[in-house]
């Protein structure tokens, strides 16, 4: 690590270079601000859970009381900067496939606020974390999605094409707003103050997300049986995000104040009490039921007749926590059969080599309905040069 940053601006320095190593062009960001962005007020000034609750929140690392504390916050900031990345490392080819205009905008300007939520992270470790977090954030710049060593399989996963991507905005992307959500409340407080303009973007890629889904549902070239295989595939993917059901480091992220609950402010005002051993478990419980909601307002665009959108249950395809590889259907019911049977299940409800072939022929016709871009959204010039 010979390009150990020393200074901030050494670290903008090698994230340049990390662009032109993924091959991310500078002008597809058009008139995009990559800047550094706090929002002090939101983030409150006491600590509002945990047992230091009603104390000062602390603004600078030594502040921390401890050791195990302080790598606990690193190592958070650090997972969520290398999701950002990753993310553009898995969607940039994309930009030149996409099927309208629209739709090159869009990914070009998720993936600025992409980096630009990783340079917000980077900075936290450059700013407020020394020696080891200057380590830190230049690897955020050295791991690769592309070569399967970012920090989360889902973030080593290859996204081909754009029905991926509608599935990976609409389903993951939501799975990193409760993540945004949980660290807003966080007692270390340059951490609380970076949500609330990420929150913010993030909602433009939730956005991106259902509403691709809902014009390829309009579109109606995309098979739907075909559709419901991908969101098959992304949900499970998106439902191990949260980690294990019970998770000790949860548990201790909340003792310390540093990570809190989805909507902690309300619970604490509704004076819902917190069960320390469940935390993964009951904020997969919020996201499960958040997307049960939004596909079924996918639904409400399909044809007369049509059989409804499903999620898939928790217990689906796991690869993490109780369920992990244990062999469940959709439903979450322990599948009777054989291994082999199981494997011949999964074929059919999760997408397929067939279905990938089948997509190349259907790509090649309108299979997104178009969506106009706004006057400023051609001004900003963001993906134009794409």
């Amino acid at each position: 690590m010979d390009n150990l940053p020393s200074t901030w601006e050494d670290w903008i320095a090698n994230f340049g270079e990390w662009q032109d190593r993924v091959g991310f062009n500078r002008e597809w960001m058009g008139d995009f601000d990559l800047s550094v962005q706090y929002d002090w007020d939101r983030a409150g000034d006491l600590i509002e859970f945990g047992d230091y609750a009603g104390r000062p929140k602390w603004e600078r690392s030594l502040q921390v009381p401890h050791q195990s504390m302080r790598d606990a916050l690193v190592a958070m900031i650090t997972v969520q900067g290398d999701t950002e990345f990753a993310s553009v490392e898995q969607q940039r080819h994309l930009l030149a496939t996409a099927p309208t205009d629209y739709d090159r905008y869009a990914a070009a300007r998720i993936m600025a606020e992409e980096q630009r939520h990783g340079w917000q992270m980077a900075h936290l470790l450059m700013t407020y974390f020394g020696q080891q977090g200057r380590r830190e954030a230049q690897k955020l710049l050295e791991r690769n999605a592309q070569d399967g060593d970012r920090l989360l399989g889902a973030f080593n996963r290859p996204m081909p094409h754009w029905l991926d991507f509608f599935c990976y905005t609409m389903f993951v992307d939501r799975d990193g707003k409760f993540q945004l959500g949980m660290l807003s409340t966080s007692a270390f407080k340059p951490l609380a103050a970076s949500m609330g303009p990420m929150l913010k973007e993030e909602s433009f890629h939730l956005g991106t997300g259902s509403n691709g889904l809902r014009r390829v549902i309009k579109a109606g070239i995309i098979p739907l049986d075909m559709l419901q295989r991908y969101i098959n595939k992304w949900v499970s993917t998106a439902h191990d995000l949260f980690g294990v059901d019970a998770s000790s480091s949860a548990h201790w992220s909340y003792v310390w104040g540093v990570k809190g609950r989805w909507d902690e402010r309300k619970k604490l005002e509704a004076g819902v009490e917190v069960d320390k051993e469940v935390l993964n478990e009951e904020a997969r419980g919020h996201y499960h039921a958040e997307i049960v909601g939004e596909v079924k307002k996918l639904s409400g665009y399909l044809p007369e007749g049509a059989a409804p959108l499903l999620v898939p249950h928790e217990n689906f395809n796991r690869d993490i926590g109780a369920f992990k590889k244990v062999n469940c259907t959709l439903n979450g019911d322990v599948f009777e059969g054989t291994q082999e049977e199981y494997e011949a299940y999964l074929e059919s409800v999760l997408p397929s080599a067939q279905d990938e072939e089948d997509l190349k022929e259907l790509f090649k016709q309108d299979w997104v309905a178009n969506k106009p871009m706004s006057a400023r959204q051609i001004a900003s010039g963001i993906g134009a040069k794409a």
